[in-house]
């Protein structure tokens, strides 16, 4: 394995000069730099990564984390996967700084503002699909500092990576899980999800609708939006049912399913609604146990707490780049029989 002495007796620079180069640390004349470039390169170099990751100790490394707000239960195992790493890296000296906001642009972005006052050299975000919020991230990036999104993509936007449900197979999922489930000849279905402004939620209906196009006796009939809040949630979903009774099948994309299933038990309708929804909180295994719930999908929360921390500090911490964009948690089924 090549090393820096031998890359700057090639180059005929000291080894401080190939390291700055090589680290992108200080200036270097352009030259000589490219020249200290297509050595390495040539000699296939590659920096000792345990060096670095201890060498990361120095840097005193600051992680933020800006997830949606307390009322989503899904979060609060999120963040039992943060808790996690955070003990693995304090042995680095690296730490980590989370905020929780409301699905609100304007707040996500001051979370942000306020984590790069406090000095933080990356963030992991679960991001509201929004030009500005994509915008910002493009400006962090610029200021060196990376982000990763978790549980919610953004678009157009130099994230490094995305960690989380592959979110259109799960709504397919969802809607071979209904063709199954659904009671009678003709499934009729309320939609109900939690905003249009987050990609998973609508990423999950395209796929839910796309794959039930080839069955004739699965029809959508409306999709209501309740802000993953059950009180919201039981509202909309009671006026949904009454404004159409015909519906039989309900699949929540999103939260606010205790809600919504608490309304379809004060009308009276679990013996004829199927519901399909996602995750495994307490409230949703309470109401799998109970019949109410036919399947739930999960998407293993702890992971995408830990993951973006791993990834963000390997960056910083040696500069290596993930080895791939994205990164999909297990479509994981659970019925009444195999709760945890």
């Amino acid at each position: 394995m090549a090393t820096i002495k031998e890359i700057a007796d090639l180059a005929g620079v000291s080894r401080g000069t190939v390291d700055r180069v090589l680290n992108k640390r200080g200036s270097v004349n352009p030259q000589t730099a490219a020249k200290i470039l297509e050595i390495a390169q040539a000699l296939d170099y590659k920096p000792n990564r345990a060096g670095l990751v201890l060498a990361a100790q120095k840097k005193n490394l600051k992680l933020g984390v800006v997830l949606f707000g307390e009322g989503n239960p899904f979060f609060d195992e999120v963040i039992q996967g943060i808790r996690h790493k955070e003990e693995e890296l304090a042995c680095y000296n690296c730490s980590i700084c989370i905020k929780r906001v409301a699905v609100d642009t304007d707040e996500q972005l001051q979370a942000i503002d306020e984590l790069v006052e406090e000095g933080v050299n990356g963030i992991a975000i679960s991001p509201i699909n929004d030009i500005r919020l994509a915008d910002k991230i493009n400006e962090l990036y610029d200021l060196g500092i990376p982000t990763v999104a978790l549980n919610t993509d953004i678009k157009n936007c130099k994230r490094l990576a995305f960690v989380g449900s592959n979110y259109y197979q799960s709504g397919a999922t969802a809607a071979g899980l209904m063709r199954l489930m659904a009671k009678g000849s003709d499934v009729r279905i309320g939609i109900v999800a939690g905003s249009s402004e987050i990609l998973c939620h609508t990423d999950r209906i395209a796929g839910f609708k796309q794959a039930i196009e080839k069955y004739e006796h699965m029809n959508v009939i409306e999709t209501i939006m309740n802000h993953d809040d059950d009180f919201i949630s039981y509202d909309m979903t009671s006026q949904l049912l009454k404004t159409h009774p015909e519906i039989n099948a309900l699949y929540f994309a999103a939260g606010g399913v205790y809600g919504g299933c608490r309304s379809v038990i004060a009308q009276n309708r679990v013996e004829d609604i199927t519901i399909i929804t996602f995750d495994q909180v307490a409230t949703t295994k309470e109401m799998l146990a109970k019949d109410v719930i036919s399947a739930t999908i999960c998407q293993e929360p702890f992971i995408q707490g830990s993951k973006p921390l791993d990834i963000l500090f390997t960056y910083l911490a040696t500069g290596e780049a993930p080895s791939q964009e994205y990164y999909y948690t297990a479509v994981d089924i659970r019925i009444k029989e195999n709760l945890d």
